[in-house]
C-alpha cells in the first residue's frame, strides 16, 4: 500500500481545459459522404513487398509522422519514437540484421503451421523491400519516460504504451495512404535489441513495428485477398 502521506504531482501541467467544437476538418461536408470517402481510401490500402526506386520526398513522410503524433495516448504521455531511415548504408545494416534473424525464425523458431499459413502471402526470410524502399520507419514504444524537472533519473510512467503506439501506427498507415504512399507492417521477430543498438536508441525504447515506405514497383503484385464484410465484424445492440 502507498504511504498515507504520499502526495504525487501529475506529470502534466494542471491548467483549465479549453473549448472544443468537434471535428471541423473533414473529407466532405456531408458526414456520410465523408465516412464513405475515408472507407474508399482505407480499402485501397494493401501491404506492398516490392517497391519502386522512385524517390519519395522525405517531407511527405515527415508530415505523415506528424499526423501519427496526434494519436491519443494514456495520460497524454505520447510514448512513441519514429525513426526515419533513408540512408542506404543504414538500410543495408537493418536488412542484414533482420534477414539473419528471420532465417533462424523461419527454419527453427516458428511453428510449422505458422510458416505454412504464411505460404499464400509468399513471404520468407529474404526482405528485399528493406533496401528497395526509399524510406524505413521504425516505430519504437517508450516503456517509460522522464519528468521534465531537470532530474534525468525521475522516471515518468507511460500507461498503455503499446496500445497507444499501436494506435499511432494505424494513423500513420492511413496518412501514408492518403498521401499516395504504400507501406507494409513488419514485426522483425527477435531483432529489436540489435536494431535499437544500431540506431543508438535508449533502453526505454522497444521496437514495435517496422514500416518500409514508398511506391509499388511496376511489377508489384499482392495476394488476392478479400476483407470481411461489415456484417461479419459488426455486432449491433
Amino acid at each position: 500500500m502507498e504511504h498515507a502521506d504520499y502526495d504525487p504531482l501529475p506529470a502534466l501541467e494542471e491548467k483549465p481545459h479549453i473549448p472544443y467544437a468537434g471535428a471541423t476538418v473533414t473529407l466532405a461536408q456531408d458526414p456520410l459522404e465523408a465516412a464513405e470517402r475515408f472507407y474508399a481510401i482505407a480499402n485501397n490500402r494493401r501491404s506492398v513487398r516490392k517497391f519502386s526506386s522512385r524517390p519519395v520526398d522525405v517531407a511527405i513522410v515527415e508530415r505523415c509522422i506528424r499526423a501519427a503524433g496526434t494519436a491519443p495516448s494514456g495520460a497524454h504521455t505520447e510514448p512513441w519514437t519514429f525513426c526515419l531511415v533513408s540512408d542506404p548504408s543504414i538500410k543495408a545494416s537493418v536488412r542484414e540484421i533482420i534477414e539473419a534473424e528471420e532465417f533462424v525464425n523461419y527454419t527453427q523458431r516458428m511453428a510449422k503451421q505458422w510458416v505454412t499459413d504464411l505460404r499464400p502471402i509468399r513471404t520468407n526470410h529474404v526482405k528485399e523491400y528493406l533496401t528497395e524502399a526509399p524510406h524505413l520507419v521504425l516505430v519504437f514504444k517508450q516503456t517509460y519516460g522522464y519528468k521534465v524537472d531537470g532530474d534525468a533519473t525521475a522516471k515518468k510512467q507511460h500507461y498503455y504504451n503499446e496500445i497507444s503506439t499501436s494506435i499511432a501506427t494505424g494513423m500513420l498507415l492511413c496518412a501514408f495512404q492518403c498521401a499516395g504512399l504504400s507501406s507494409l507492417v513488419t514485426t522483425p521477430l527477435n531483432c529489436g535489441p540489435a536494431l535499437r543498438t544500431l540506431l543508438e536508441r535508449p533502453p526505454n525504447e522497444k521496437l514495435l513495428v517496422l514500416l518500409p515506405v514508398g511506391y509499388p514497383a511496376d511489377d508489384c503484385t499482392v495476394p488476392d485477398l478479400q476483407r470481411k464484410p461489415l456484417e461479419d465484424i459488426l455486432v449491433r445492440y
